[in-house]
């Protein structure tokens, strides 16, 4: 079992920067490919980026390429998503999600374990 505990959302205006963390329970962290997604208000819940397990190797949605970054910290159990140049259309709860051993990176239902979510409102 994985629990997992997003932090970091809040309110900016656009063309600021955040940073979000994802702290994740157990000992086998690093088998775990993570991932980020988001859903807006009516809106279905997409990828954002994802870091797999085996290489730390990211992807990205091409609506956040060259403004996020996703990062692990395998030593703290930590995964995160730094944003910047944010947008409007950036605003969205932000969920943390953790797949075991996984190389299908963009599919929800592929991960077993996802946050609370953490919301971040970009305003223009």
């Amino acid at each position: 079992q994985v629990q997992l505990v997003e932090s970091g959302g809040g309110l900016v205006q656009a063309g600021d920067s955040l940073r979000l963390s994802c702290a994740a329970s157990g000992r086998t962290f690093s088998s775990y490919t993570m991932a980020w997604f988001r859903q807006a208000p009516g809106k279905e819940r997409e990828s954002v980026a994802a870091i797999r397990w085996s290489n730390s190797r990211s992807n990205y949605a091409d609506s956040v390429t060259g403004r996020f970054t996703v990062s692990r910290d395998n030593a703290k159990n930590t995964v995160f998503l730094q944003m910047n140049s944010l947008k409007p259309e950036d605003t969205a709860v932000y969920y943390c999600a953790a797949g075991f051993r996984i190389d299908t990176l963009v599919v929800p239902r592929r991960y077993a374990y996802w946050g609370q979510g953490t919301q971040v409102t970009v305003s223009s």
